[in-house]
């Protein structure tokens, strides 16, 4: 597998709207790209700085992993994801590691293909995702 950068930071937020609005006020920033996920249940303000994205992720469910988050741990970092050269043979390669995956198969959202890790046990706590496509909801 190889890591070819990191693609985006996460952070879940219990208001979405009034992280953007501290983040407008304190640092002159203003979301690049906006989107809702029905099938992970959040909805994202997406910044890029430079070649790294930083994404703010409200729930929009109770039952969302963002919503269990918060209420395990409060707001803040959430994951980090790395773009790969090819996400299929890096999920293989971790599986013959003996590393614990959350996605066996690829999931897909806007185009990208992606695939978590189970955090405690094999990244330090750390959630981390694995994508090898590229974000294709425009800036």
């Amino acid at each position: 597998m190889k890591i070819e950068k990191i693609d985006h930071i996460c952070f879940a937020v219990k208001d979405l709207e009034e992280t953007k609005k501290r983040y407008k006020d304190a640092l002159g920033l203003v979301p690049d790209v906006e989107y809702i996920a029905d099938s992970e249940k959040i909805k994202v303000a997406r910044y890029y700085i430079g070649d790294v994205a930083i994404e703010f992720m409200e729930s929009t469910s109770p039952d969302g992993e963002v919503a269990k988050f918060i209420k395990r741990k409060g707001e803040g970092f959430f994951l980090i994801s790395y773009k790969v050269d090819n996400l299929d043979k890096a999920l293989e390669e971790l599986k013959e590691k003996g590393a614990k995956l959350i996605d066996n198969k690829p999931r897909k959202l806007f185009g990208n293909r992606y695939a978590f890790i189970h955090p405690p046990k094999e990244l330090s706590g750390v959630l981390t995702e694995l994508l090898d496509g590229e974000f294709d909801i425009k800036k």
